[in-house]
């Protein structure tokens, strides 16, 4: 049995965390960044984070954990996941393009890949064969790219050059014929658009002369209702800016100032509404309204639409939730999953690389949530090791690092004090 934590000791955590805000949000500790949803087939789901990926296919009734030993990612965490109809799972993981073919037990990265960083992956929404990824791999040949054999084979759409870095490639979902991308050239940052499905592009050179030292220009999304409605990101001066496009990437306004790095970006069906995901809050504007900071999620956030529900990434260890979903645009949450009831490692076939690899690092792991510790399958021996460390997530850009003792130090210190407790309350009951 997991005892929860006492309504004060678990606002004492919430506290601590707040104070560590937003310094603890990127330091790498265990929280969930994305979902997906398989197409066709909504009863499984990947939630991607930054220890690994939690998987279900009992439409969230059980969640399993896939460890990043097991995925072969080293310390890349792809921002987004494809789950495809026929049951392969792709993603960008900014350096490789990796792929399960047999629900997330084997990965393997796409050797064409090797010698450069894919940063962004587009599936067409109903031809799944028909896929495009971009590279921005600093003095490395980068280009767009696409396969008509779902993802086997790959061709370059622009001439490979070292001195273009693209950051991102979408597909208008209303019109699959229309591409766009964002990249820089030496200081200029742009987005290309294609209306043939990328046999031709047009340079739209993004001038930015409303800020003062601009950087990061990245493609976000395109609209599901309007080929021409597209939003894009842009880093000055400590902010991120959400712009967005109306008449296909040839101008930009404004429609939020977050002072954050972005996660992400989603949209409405019809454009109208539009909501911003930090690693700390959610943010959500109207046509025609201010943004506004919504109550929950916080100390955590991701979002994702799929039809009239909105998903969201949450922090565990602020209100208990780690994956919820909202049918009022975030007004309301229904919680799905905490850190707490992932069940064990992820259930796959003896011999592959999840299933060698994630159960034996699962207790070390299970011990900081607080979640069950199945028996691993096959060890009769009554003390089956200490579990290797948990690896270092890489640094994040745009946060500063303190010595000493800091709030992320004293949450630690508090996580492992609150562990101990759990221990002994079970024991006691």
């Amino acid at each position: 049995m997991t005892t929860r934590f006492s309504p004060l000791r678990r606002g004492l955590l919430a506290l601590l965390v707040l104070c560590a805000l937003p310094a603890w949000a990127h330091m790498g500790l265990p929280e969930t960044s994305n979902v997906t949803l398989r197409r066709e087939h909504p009863e499984h789901m990947l939630v991607g984070a930054s220890f690994g990926a939690v998987i279900s296919l009992d439409s969230g009734e059980t969640w399993r954990w896939i460890c990043p030993e097991g995925m072969e990612v080293g310390a890349w965490r792809p921002e987004r996941y494809f789950w495809l109809q026929g049951g392969d799972i792709l993603a960008a993981t900014g350096s490789a393009l990796v792929r399960s073919r047999d629900n997330g037990c084997t990965w393997a990265a796409h050797p064409f890949f090797q010698d450069t960083w894919v940063t962004s992956l587009a599936v067409h929404p109903t031809d799944e064969q028909r896929m495009f990824v971009s590279t921005g791999k600093p003095t490395s040949s980068n280009s767009l790219y696409r396969s008509h054999d779902g993802g086997e084979t790959w061709e370059p759409l622009l001439p490979v050059s070292p001195a273009v870095r693209y950051s991102a490639i979408h597909l208008a979902p209303s019109e699959p014929s229309r591409l766009y991308a964002s990249g820089q050239e030496a200081q200029e940052m742009f987005l290309s658009r294609s209306d043939d499905g990328g046999k031709n592009w047009t340079r739209l050179p993004q001038a930015l002369s409303g800020f003062t030292r601009p950087y990061n220009l990245i493609l976000m999304r395109v609209s599901e209702s309007s080929p021409d409605r597209l939003w894009v990101q842009v880093s000055d001066q400590g902010f991120t800016y959400v712009l967005e496009s109306q008449d296909g990437g040839a101008t930009l306004t404004q429609l939020m100032k977050i002072a954050d790095v972005l996660v992400g970006v989603e949209a409405s069906a019809d454009g109208n509404t539009v909501w911003a995901a930090t690693p700390v809050y959610l943010y959500r504007t109207r046509q025609g309204e201010a943004s506004v900071t919504l109550p929950r999620p916080e100390g955590n956030a991701c979002a994702t639409r799929v039809g009239d529900t909105l998903y969201a990434c949450g922090s565990s260890w602020v209100h208990d939730w780690a994956l919820a979903r909202s049918r009022d645009e975030g007004n309301t949450w229904e919680p799905y999953f905490g850190l707490h009831t992932i069940q064990g490692a992820h259930l796959c076939p003896q011999g592959t690389p999840v299933q060698r690899t994630c159960p034996q690092r699962w207790p070390q792991l299970a011990d900081l949530f607080g979640a069950p510790v199945p028996e691993i399958p096959g060890d009769t021996s009554p003390d089956a090791g200490t579990p290797e460390p948990l690896p270092e997530s890489p640094p994040k850009k745009g946060c500063s690092t303190t010595a000493g003792w800091t709030s992320p130090s004293l949450l630690l210190l508090t996580l492992a004090t609150l562990r101990r407790f759990r221990r002994r309350t079970s024991r006691s009951s």
